[in-house]
């Protein structure tokens, strides 16, 4: 079914929106305490060094000044200033004697009584450093390391550079190259890829008279924040409690840098005893968050009998200088390395790899922007390989109903749709006949512009999978005045995972949605649910609701069942009331909690979502990754100037298998931002990095697509529900994002007749490959051999 056909659905719903709107609700940097510090991080300009000496005496005289805090303050309160939930190495700061690995790094915080005497007693903080070798291409770090960042660590045996090592042996590997009818080798590269949320990161902690340190911030996962400050205070996970507030832009940005954001205030707080407040200026936010990873992808492609047959792939991800995320990130790219394809024989070695880049993480995709990239380049070069259509080569090797792919899962458990996916997009967009038009490098007479149009699809799985654990929880409490609250252990991120939630319930319970309360969410009211990661919100959260409806309806059948003159299993919940056998006796959900006082009892459950089966083996990288799926289709049109290299993009279509609709509009609007993200990822956003410096730290140097910019867009969904989710919904925040750059790259492709392994291809790279094409031309004219090294 359509967007289309769902926009005039008057049923529309978002819970904060009224507050939103009128600017009502309030973020973490509205937020204030009676006697407050302010707080301000202090920076190094090394980027990799041993932070030899620090003297804090010039700041601690300085006007305004209560604290000025350092990694010796953490162990004397019995923390640890370093800490990270998969590998513990990131420096929260680094103290004397330790190493600086990044730019990004903090030596130190200065409390203030105003933000600006903080900012003044922070220049006067001075250090002495030795400078070590530094490492920033994450290939020399894997292969040829000039210096081991962490010179303890070992893995696999000896001392490396390298996160993590993830494999896939599937079939007989590479050895099958040898059967194609050709081979695609290519290497592909992406960029550092900066979030861009509008708010920077921000906390407001609190020591409470009854020992609790409470933290109210711009965090995207509340138990990940919680053991964050935690760790850096000492003190059990009981001694914290976050608590959740509106949160201005995320796209998977705010959980490691958010979360030490919110224990560095934590920590002010607990060694002034006054509450403490950290808010961070852009440059701040932009120069130490993290990225997405850049890749180095190395594709060696094998085509036989106009299919992909074999590969054999490295993929080497930058981590910078801390673990954080990784190893989740690169088994992702592990498990989905070729892409939508059904490859019989696949030999895949994945790499995270330490460098002193700013570190990387999460972002919307989570691994697969980056494959998705190489992969449908490599398919539509294929199908120009073979003479054929991009669309017919996709359809003669897309995933279909009962696929194996290349981890051995059989696709089974769930309707595969992405044949439906891409039809959706060729009719819509009338793609087929479009690309009949394409100028492959030959502009129509008169004109400078070159006209294309790419498309690209993917399968994804869903949730965590192989990587994590995957189980939620829900609480649903009914009042005595027959009122509702809610509240699902999955964090709102500002996508309306708190309205879907509520529609859940509502439908569940057969009440109205306005009968529901959404509780303000804390990690002492409910049990940590996971991140809010991997499109895993609806799909997790959503189970979890359902879930608590049921028992709890359960429970309300055998309370109320004699005042319904039934059976409990007769007992029915709808059109806002509790209904016995046939319809004969109803009640009001007020009259039933009235009911449930007089009995003492409660109309309380308690519901867990567990994901369904998984299974990693870690040495062939065989077993079934995720327990659902999810497909998709996306496709522009865009025009190139041969003169410029300006790219003009002129239309976007989309179309999404998401299981189930649960909010229409929101899905939508979900659906248009990863087109937009997609879009600039492909196109022009990138963070500039200098010597381990990043120099694109304002919004005014990185550049994004804004409005005015877009063109016109559509976008379809496809209901197929899903039996591994209680609610028939999956998921649409990721799979919406990781599309479009491999279409640009295509379109690009099919209007200049060249095609760009490197993103973003911004204008400066198209023009640098036409003057580099009009050169070897010249040269081959002279009879001189090519100029340009292939792969550029």
């Amino acid at each position: 079914m359509s967007c289309d056909e769902k926009r005039s659905n008057p049923h529309a719903f978002r819970n904060d929106a009224a507050a939103k709107v009128t600017g009502r609700a309030k973020y973490a940097d509205d937020l204030k305490a009676h006697g407050m510090v302010h707080v301000v991080p202090v920076y190094s300009d090394e980027v990799h060094a041993e932070l030899v000496s620090l003297d804090v005496s010039g700041a601690e005289k300085m006007p305004g000044v209560v604290k000025v805090i350092t990694a010796d303050d953490v162990r004397r309160i019995g923390g640890q200033p370093t800490w990270s939930y998969l590998i513990p190495d990131y420096r929260m700061i680094v103290g004397a004697g330790d190493h600086i690995r990044c730019n990004s790094d903090v030596i130190a915080l200065v409390a203030a009584e105003t933000r600006a005497q903080a900012l003044e007693a922070a220049k006067r903080v001075t250090s002495v450093t030795k400078p070590l070798p530094v490492v920033l291409d994450a290939e020399e770090a894997l292969k040829n390391p000039p210096v081991f960042l962490y010179e303890d660590r070992v893995f696999e045996g000896k001392k490396n550079n390298v996160v993590n090592h993830y494999k896939v042996r599937h079939g007989r590997g590479k050895e099958a190259l040898s059967e194609c009818d050709f081979i695609l080798e290519h290497t592909f590269r992406t960029q550092h890829h900066e979030h861009a949320y509008i708010e920077p990161e921000s906390a407001l902690c609190t020591l409470r008279p009854d020992g609790v340190m409470e933290v109210m911030g711009s965090m995207q996962h509340p138990f990940s924040t919680r053991r964050f400050v935690a760790a850096i205070l000492g003190c059990p996970l009981a001694d914290v409690e976050v608590r959740s507030i509106p949160m201005g832009g995320g796209f998977g940005g705010k959980d490691d840098t958010a979360a030490i954001v919110c224990a560095r205030a934590a920590l002010a707080a607990r060694l002034t005893h006054r509450p403490a407040k950290l808010t961070y200026a852009r440059e701040w936010s932009m120069r130490e968050s993290y990225k997405r990873h850049p890749y180095i992808l190395h594709y060696k492609m094998g085509v036989k009998d106009g299919r992909f047959y074999a590969a054999e792939v490295e993929i080497i991800a930058d981590a910078g200088a801390y673990c954080s995320a990784t190893p989740w990130v690169t088994f992702r790219s592990t498990a989905q390395c070729c892409g939508p394809y059904p490859v019989p024989h696949v030999h895949c070695d994945v790499y995270g790899v330490y460098t002193n880049n700013v570190f990387t993480g999460a972002f919307r995709g989570f691994g697969s922007p980056q494959v998705n990239f190489a992969i449908e380049e490599l398919a539509d070069m294929a199908a120009e390989k073979l003479g054929i259509s991009p669309v017919e080569f996709r359809r003669r090797n897309m995933v279909r109903q009962g696929s194996i792919t290349v981890t051995g899962q059989a696709l089974s458990s769930h309707e595969v749709t992405l044949e439906k996916a891409m039809d959706a997009v060729l009719a819509a967009a009338n793609i087929e006949e479009k690309m009949k038009k394409c100028s492959h490098g030959v502009p129509a007479e008169g004109s400078d512009e070159l006209y294309g149009v790419g498309l690209a699809i993917s399968s994804r799985g869903m949730s965590l999978g192989g990587e994590g654990a995957d189980f939620n929880s829900a609480i649903i409490n009914v009042n005595f005045d027959g009122s509702i609250l809610l509240e699902v252990a999955v964090h709102e991120n500002g996508q309306g995972a708190e309205s879907a939630f509520m529609l859940i319930a509502a439908k569940e319970l057969g009440c109205d949605v306005k009968r529901i309360r959404y509780r303000m969410a804390s990690t002492s009211n409910i049990p940590d649910g996971g991140t809010t990661v991997a499109s895993r919100g609806t799909l997790m959260g959503g189970g979890a609701t359902v879930i608590a409806a049921r028992n709890l309806k359960e429970k309300m059948a055998s309370v109320l069942c004699k005042k319904l003159c039934c059976a409990p299993g007769e007992v029915t919940f709808h059109d806002d009331r509790i209904w016995g056998k046939d319809g004969a006796v109803s009640m009001s959900w007020q009259e039933a909690g009235d009911a449930f006082y007089w009995s003492k009892d409660y109309p309380y459950a308690f519901g867990v979502f567990q994901g369904g089966h998984v299974s990693w083996d870690e040495e062939t990288g065989q077993g079934d990754a995720y327990f659902t799926w999810v497909y998709g289709c996306q496709a522009v049109e865009l025009t190139v100037n041969r003169k410029t290299g300006k790219v003009k993009v002129l239309g976007m279509t989309a179309a999404h298998e998401i299981g189930r609709a649960i909010n229409p509009p929101m899905l939508l609007g979900q659906i248009y931002g990863g087109m937009v993200q997609g879009l600039g990822y492909g196109l022009q956003e990138e963070m500039k990095n200098e010597g381990g410096r990043m120099k694109t730290l304002n919004f005014n140097s990185y550049r994004l697509f804004r409005a005015a910019d877009l063109p016109e867009m559509q976008a379809f969904f496809l209901e197929s529900g899903d039996p591994n989710s209680p609610s028939g919904a999956k998921g649409i925040g990721e799979p919406a994002l990781e599309l479009m750059a491999p279409a640009v790259a295509n379109a690009i492709a099919s209007a200049t007749g060249e095609r760009f392994f490197q993103i973003p291809v911004t204008p400066e790279r198209i023009l640098a490959r036409f003057k580099a094409r009009a050169a070897e031309a010249e040269a081959k004219e002279h009879g001189v051999g090519k100029s340009e090294p292939e792969g550029t």
